[in-house]
């Protein structure tokens, strides 16, 4: 289909071209070959500029034609839409102040002519590239406001969008918690997430292959299972190389809430004023508050550091230390709760058996 269109292009510009320069032509071969003043109609111009066109110069470069729509069709199926409708703007704003310029230029003599076919090509690459690289910018001024506007829920209460990042896709409890429904507003997941997921899925090492395709089998449940909005951000920052670094200059572009468990990235989001939320934060806080005196069933399952100690846990992974309790090893026994240590790796419960107390 694309070759009989641009073959009809060639035999439509052979018949303009002949049409108009056929005439012209004629008498200067009659004058060359003294044909006896004969004159010619201008339709003998026109089929005979849409035979030369049609049979040879649209037979050698049809194919050279093709070729380049096809790598500027490749290019721009490549490019992030977004990219391409900035590049567009700026050009557009380009050409704008061209045309703008030319009637000031145009009257100069002998490069007047020339002056505003250099001007428009200069001022629209220099729109195109302007717009290009100041794209973040232009996406916080149109496209994420109202962005914004549609996550207001109410007067008072705004639902910013979660960004996502690699470690708490790879993790895997962010489909559960969205799950819950207590995540609230639109999950965003930039391009670039998406690609450093993809490198890790496709490393040569066998933990990190399976790692990278566990989160890209995380997301596709959060897409396709779960009632929440998802929405690929197509953006980059070209100038930064470092995903951390990235996520939160996202963050502040389109003022959302980065949902991680990496504990660098928390810090950094922290110190730069971007508001971030740790689901290790959250799984602590869930955990059962216990309280020194209390009573507990736990299952002795191994010696603990100390001499005489014993280990167990709780159905959420919280390890209590039983003084006395390694004689307990394999049994089920109560316990009572002596004292609770929260560290940064989670919380620690220390108890002795409740028979030792009695005896005492």
């Amino acid at each position: 289909m694309l070759k009989k269109i641009i073959y009809s292009f060639f035999i439509v510009m052979g018949v303009a071209l002949g049409y108009q320069f056929g005439p012209a032509l004629f008498v200067f071969m009659d004058s060359v070959l003294n044909l006896g003043g004969v004159s010619y109609p201008e339709y003998i111009g026109a089929v005979l500029g849409a035979i030369i066109f049609a049979l040879i110069i649209a037979s050698r470069f049809i194919d050279y034609v093709i070729g380049l729509i096809k790598w500027f069709e490749e290019i721009l199926s490549n490019t992030p839409l977004v990219e391409i409708i900035m590049g567009v703007v700026g050009m557009v704003a380009g050409l704008l102040v061209a045309y703008l310029i030319y009637p000031a230029v145009s009257g100069l003599p002998i490069l007047g002519p020339i002056i505003p076919i250099f001007m428009s090509l200069i001022l629209g690459y220099v729109g195109y590239k302007v717009a290009i690289s100041k794209r973040e910018e232009l996406l916080g001024v149109f496209q994420f406001k109202g962005f914004k506007e549609r996550n207001k829920k109410a007067e008072n209460y705004s639902c910013k969008g979660k960004i996502l990042d690699t470690s708490v896709i790879i993790d895997g409890r962010i489909a559960d918690i969205c799950n819950t429904g207590f995540v609230d507003g639109t999950i965003i997941i930039p391009a670039f997430v998406l690609q450093e997921l993809q490198h890790i899925a496709d490393s040569s090492d066998t933990l990190k292959r399976n790692r990278g395709r566990r989160g890209l089998d995380i997301l596709k449940r959060i897409q396709k299972e779960l009632q929440v909005k998802v929405e690929i951000w197509e953006g980059d920052f070209e100038e930064t190389s470092e995903v951390d670094a990235k996520l939160v200059k996202l963050a502040k572009l389109i003022d959302g809430q980065v949902v991680t468990n990496d504990f660098n990235l928390n810090k950094v989001c922290e110190l730069q004023g971007v508001s971030v939320l740790n689901i290790n934060d959250l799984a602590n806080a869930v955990k059962p508050v216990v309280l020194p005196g209390e009573e507990m069933r736990a299952l002795v399952i191994k010696d603990g550091k100390e001499h005489g100690q014993g280990v167990a846990y709780l159905d959420d992974g919280t390890m209590i230390v039983i003084e006395g309790g390694g004689t307990f090893i394999g049994n089920e026994i109560d316990v009572i709760v002596t004292s609770v240590l929260q560290t940064s790796a989670g919380r620690m419960i220390f108890a002795k058996p409740k028979l030792l107390e009695k005896a005492q």
